[in-house]
């Protein structure tokens, strides 16, 4: 009786035990589940950050590709600027060059004006005195020194007969014209006028037909 009652008794263990397992099933299953669950979002995890580094790597290389066009649309525009500012003072001080150059040979032929006008005024002395030999040795000289001015560049203001011009004249006096055909024209020349490679270095003054 005593051991049909311990059969008995261990029946009901194992019985209770197969309840309790069925109703509250152990950790370790939970745990397998869990792992099962998490596997796959770290295998997304996994795939995905090779990608997010390779786009990160392109824009890194857009950016330094940008910032390297535009510092060398600034070097270039540097340089551009610095040439241009090169050429022009290049330009202008051979400007000044020759115009240091051209007036200072405008001075020197100007102030050989008077000489001209001695010389001119001495040959019509010796014309009237009737000196051949001096007049010839004089005209000589004279034209020697006309003709080196004028390969600088002078040249006589023609006045006789022409039109009162206030560019190129300037009138001391204004006479009775002898004829209609003479009024507003230059009918005497008391002192030549010249220019100088085109621009008037002295007025030709004159007297006028009224």
């Amino acid at each position: 009786m005593e051991e049909k009652k311990e059969t008995e008794i261990q029946e009901d263990e194992i019985q209770n035990q197969t309840n309790q397992e069925v109703e509250n099933p152990s950790e370790e299953p939970k745990e397998k589940v869990t792992e099962k669950q998490d596997t796959p979002n770290e295998e997304k995890m996994s795939a995905e950050e090779p990608s997010k580094r390779r786009h990160k790597g392109r824009r890194d290389q857009t950016k330094a590709l940008e910032e390297a066009k535009a510092k060398y649309a600034e070097l270039n525009d540097t340089y551009l600027r610095l040439y241009s500012e090169f050429d022009n003072y290049r330009k202008r001080t051979a400007k000044e060059k020759l115009d240091m150059t051209a007036t200072a040979s405008a001075a020197v032929i100007k102030d050989m004006l008077p000489v001209m006008d001695d010389f001119e005024r001495a040959l019509q002395n010796m014309e009237k005195n009737g000196n051949e030999a001096d007049l010839q040795g004089v005209t000589l000289i004279y034209n020697k020194l006309k003709t080196t001015l004028q390969k600088r560049g002078l040249e006589e203001i023609i006045a006789i007969d022409c039109d009162f011009n206030t560019d190129e004249h300037e009138a001391l006096t204004m006479i009775p014209a002898p004829d209609e055909s003479k009024k507003g024209k230059v009918i005497d020349v008391i002192q030549k006028g010249y220019k100088l490679n085109g621009t008037v270095i002295r007025f030709a003054r004159v007297v006028v037909g009224n």
